[in-house]
């Protein structure tokens, strides 16, 4: 079977996408049930109005400056440009939502994305489990490919002094926050803006990734593939644009995620405003690049269209 690269994942003489199995993560698993923990701590002993306020604040910065914006669109993808203190800058707000360090984060997405881009894929990366079986896979467990391929992060991120720190520490990293938040509010502000921040950032990236690979609507297609994104209308302001993600499938390499009428995208209007006072250049949109192979559109208004007569109408 031919597997195909991607930008950073390269198939091997013996490489095989789907021989490997399923292991527990212990101390992935241990980090998510700890703050699980906490957030039962602060939600059952420490109710606070303060406290719900520090988690919507620190959410709302985090999940869309950080992971959106920061880890996703500009680390990951490349979607933009800006000065190498603010991409630091968003790129640790994005290691604050506590999923991984910034080599973690982009070995997570791209092992995904190289799996989903094969002709055959697997259960653990596809989201082919029920919704149960695929949470406890997803952030408890790792999947280990017994002949994997070669992974290598561009040597501009790898040698980055910055990175390396934040990755080697980045569980680290929220002991900043939790000093600021006890000194403002005690334990109980500590555990709201925390664990229950952590936790519902863990348990929500794995409920839209879950869902938005199972049904959906679909404005595109990649022909020939297994595994297909879809957009789940409705949570696009709370998931600052992320829940459309078969325009992602569609468009990898645009900053622009909401990209046809009525779908909004607070991750890119904030990419907007950072372009709009000199902070951001090089914006891409759908149009950048060329479209993906065995790209289609699936509206039927647009069957038989070339993908770049359909683009047509698409923003950015």
């Amino acid at each position: 079977m031919t597997l195909i690269d991607t930008d950073r994942v390269f198939a091997e003489a013996n490489t095989s996408a789907t021989q490997g199995q399923i292991e527990w993560d212990m101390p992935k698993s241990l980090w998510t049930f700890g703050h699980m923990a906490g957030t039962v701590v602060a939600l059952v002993w420490f109710p606070s109005w303060g406290g719900f306020a520090a988690f919507l604040v620190l959410a709302a910065i985090t999940l869309c400056a950080g992971h959106s914006v920061g880890m996703h669109r500009l680390l990951i993808h490349r979607s933009f440009t800006a000065p190498k203190w603010l991409e630091r800058t968003l790129v640790w707000l994005g290691t604050l939502v506590g999923m991984a360090g910034p080599f973690g984060m982009i070995r997570a997405h791209d092992m995904r994305d190289w799996h989903q881009r094969q002709v055959e894929c697997p259960p653990h990366p596809s989201h082919g489990a029920g919704w149960l079986r695929d949470a406890w896979w997803q952030m408890h467990c790792r999947f280990a490919l017994t002949h994997p391929p070669h992974f290598e992060i561009e040597p501009e991120i790898a040698n980055d002094p910055v990175y390396r720190w934040m990755e080697r520490h980045w569980m680290a990293q929220q002991l900043v926050p939790a000093a600021v938040l006890f000194a403002l509010g005690g334990i109980g502000w500590v555990l709201w803006g925390i664990c229950l921040r952590v936790s519902v950032s863990l348990i929500g990236h794995w409920a839209v990734g879950h869902a938005a690979h199972k049904d959906g609507h679909q404005g595109w297609e990649i022909r020939g593939l297994p595994v297909q994104g879809y957009n789940l209308r409705g949570l696009g302001f709370l998931t600052f644009g992320e829940s459309f993600h078969g325009n992602h499938h569609a468009f990898p390499h645009s900053a622009q995620l909401g990209v046809e009428e009525g779908q909004l995208d607070p991750g890119y209007w904030f990419i907007r405003a950072l372009e709009g006072v000199g902070l951001a250049w090089d914006v891409k949109g759908p149009h950048s690049e060329p479209a993906r192979e065995g790209l289609a559109r699936k509206d039927s208004c647009e069957e038989g269209r070339r993908p770049e007569e359909a683009l047509a109408h698409v923003g950015g």
